[in-house]
C-alpha cells in the first residue's frame, strides 16, 4: 500500500513513497541477522516483535547502522569509516546521505512521538520514550505531519525507542492502535543511548538535526533538495546522561552537513544561521548544559540543536556558502583522547 497525502492550498505534498514499505526489508534483515548483529528479538503474546539492540543484548555498530537506516525510512545511506587524516577529529566517523532529506529525516527519523505511561498504568515504574522511525507516519500524532502533508498507510511498521528498558504493554497497545496495525505487523526496536547501537543511531541523526533546525528557522522545507553529513562516533558511555552528552556533543561540536537548496538567498541564510555556534548556550559540553537547566530540555536554547559546521549549495547560482566550525578540543577533552604513557 502507498501513502495518500492530502493536498492543501499553498503546499507541495511529499513524494508518494511509503517509508514503512521501504524500510520493511531492513527490518527483516535486522531480525534475520540478529546473531551476527549481537541483538535479540522476541514476540509479545499478541505477536508484536520486540528487538533488543542494547538492553540485555550487547548490540553492535553494525546493528546501529541498520537501525539508523530503518529510522530514515529506507531513504538514507549510513556508513562508518576510519579517518585517513594525519590528525583526525576522531578515529571513527558516521557518514549519512539522502536524496529525500525532508521525508527521510523529518517524516521518519525525527524522534517526535512522545510515549509515556504512569507507574499506576505500568504496575511499577513510570515509562517515557520518544518514538522515531517510519511508524510515526502511520500514527500521524504530531502536528509536523500536517505541515509536511504526508501520511503513510502501509500494513506494517517499525518504531525505534531510545530507552533503557522494554516498553510496557499499555504503551505497545497504544502504538498498535494509533498506527492502525494488526499487532503482529509492528516491530519495536529498543536502543538505549548508552548502548553501542544506540550511540550509532543517535549520531546518525546529524542531517536530521540540520533539517529540524531549518524547520525551526521557518525556512520552506521544499527548498531542501539533498542532504549529506558526518559526525564522529564517540565511545559509548556506561551512564545515560553521560551517553546523551557524548552523542549530542558529536553533532553540536563535531557534526558537518552539506545541504543543497534551490535559492541562493536560502543558501546564504542557512550558512549563517544554521550552525550550533549561534546558540546562547554554545561552548560547553552538552551534559553540563543539561545539568545547569535541571535536566529540562525545554530550557536550553533551541538554536543549540544543530550541526557544528555547514556548507549550503545553491542550485540557482551554483555558489556554496560555509558557516560554523568544529571544536575538536572540546570533543577530545570530553572523550578522553589522551596519549598512552
Amino acid at each position: 500500500m502507498t501513502p495518500s497525502p492530502a493536498s492543501s492550498p499553498g503546499t507541495a505534498p511529499l513524494p508518494a513513497l511509503s517509508v514503512n514499505a521501504l524500510s520493511a526489508p531492513l527490518v527483516a534483515q535486522l531480525i534475520d541477522e540478529a546473531a551476527q548483529l549481537r541483538i535479540a528479538h522476541s514476540r509479545t503474546d499478541e505477536g508484536t516483535v520486540i528487538v533488543d539492540a542494547g538492553v540485555a543484548a550487547p548490540g553492535s555498530i553494525d546493528a546501529g547502522v541498520l537501525v539508523a537506516r530503518i529510522c530514515m525510512g529506507g531513504l538514507g545511506h549510513v556508513t562508518t569509516r576510519m579517518s585517513a587524516e594525519a590528525d583526525p577529529l576522531w578515529p571513527v566517523t558516521i557518514d549519512v546521505r539522502t536524496s529525500s532529506p525532508v521525508l527521510a529525516c523529518l517524516g521518519s527519523q525525527y524522534a517526535g512521538w512522545s510515549l509515556s505511561a504512569t507507574k499506576e498504568q505500568t504496575g511499577g515504574k513510570k515509562f517515557f520514550s520518544l518514538g522515531s522511525g517510519p511508524a510515526r507516519a502511520l500514527a500521524g500524532k504530531e502536528d509536523l505531519f500536517t505541515e509536511l502533508d504526508y501520511r503513510d498507510h502501509h500494513d506494517c511498521g517499525a518504531l525505534v525507542l531510545e530507552v533503557d528498558r522494554m516498553p510496557p504493554h499499555i504503551v505497545i497497545d497504544k502504538i498498535v492502535r494509533d498506527c492502525g496495525l494488526a499487532p503482529d505487523r509492528l516491530t519495536l526496536v529498543i536502543t538505549p543511548t548508552h548502548s553501542v547501537a544506540g550511540t550509532v543511531q543517535v549520531v546518525a541523526r546529524v542531517v536530521e538535526v540540520a533539517l529540524h533546525k531549518t524547520h525551526v528557522l521557518g525556512v520552506d522545507l521544499r527548498e531542501i533538495v539533498e542532504g549529506s553529513g558526518s559526525a564522529p562516533l564517540p565511545p559509548p558511555a556506561p551512564e545515560g546522561i553521560q551517553a546523551m552528552g557524548r552523542t549530542n556533543d558529536a553533532i553540536l561540536y563535531g557534526g558537518r552537513v552539506h545541504l543543497t537548496v534551490k535559492q541562493d538567498a536560502v543558501a546564504r541564510r542557512l550558512a549563517a544561521e544554521l550552525p550550533s555556534s549561534n546558540a546562547r548556550d554554545y561552548g560547553r559540553p552538552f551534559a553540563d548544559i543539561f545539568a545547569s537547566f535541571n535536566y529540562d530540555f525545554y530550557q536550553i536554547d533551541a538554536a543549540l540543536f544543530a550541526p557544528a559546521e555547514v556548507w549550503v549549495s545553491s542550485l540557482e547560482s551554483g555558489a556554496t556558502y560555509h558557516g560554523g566550525r568544529v571544536d575538536a578540543a572540546l570533543l577530545q577533552a570530553q572523550w578522553g583522547a589522551g596519549s598512552a604513557p
